[in-house]
């Protein structure tokens, strides 16, 4: 093997070096054209009773349904701070934001003409104390 560089190949070496030409790179500039922003907008209900929580995410779907929103992350909790377990003339299951309030969007129809789907969250987002709705794009 022969390490010498000719002469070529140093000046090439030189001019990319040191040279003000700019390289592109291919990784960079390939993943951001397959990048699409989204619009996450997030509510969380902790503390609401039920009335106010299906008040307030009626409201915040429709805003952000104006607002063009794709996402939205709806922090409920799990319930297991609920004190509806004290109360033997309650359902422990009727109270508790987590089953209520989708329950409650999905019975609105005005709700649910926007909506496109509802899942439950990632683990990161909140896991089973939280769910996804995930918006329709508005018409023009």
């Amino acid at each position: 093997m022969n390490n010498k560089l000719s002469g070529k190949d140093k000046k090439d070496w030189d001019n990319f070096v040191f040279g003000k030409a700019k390289v592109l790179d291919k990784d960079i500039s390939s993943s951001k054209k397959n990048i699409k922003k989204y619009l996450v907008k997030t509510i969380d209900l902790h503390g609401f009773s039920l009335s106010d929580a299906n008040k307030t995410v009626y409201e915040f779907i429709k805003k952000s349904f104006e607002e063009s929103a794709d996402k939205i992350i709806v922090i409920t909790g799990k319930g297991t701070r609920s004190k509806n377990e004290n109360n033997p003339y309650l359902s422990k299951d009727l109270s508790i934001l987590k089953h209520s309030v989708p329950d409650f969007i999905k019975s609105n129809k005005n709700l649910i003409k926007i909506i496109k789907n509802i899942s439950e969250a990632e683990i990161e987002d909140g896991g089973s104390g939280a769910f996804y709705i995930y918006l329709k794009k508005i018409k023009k």
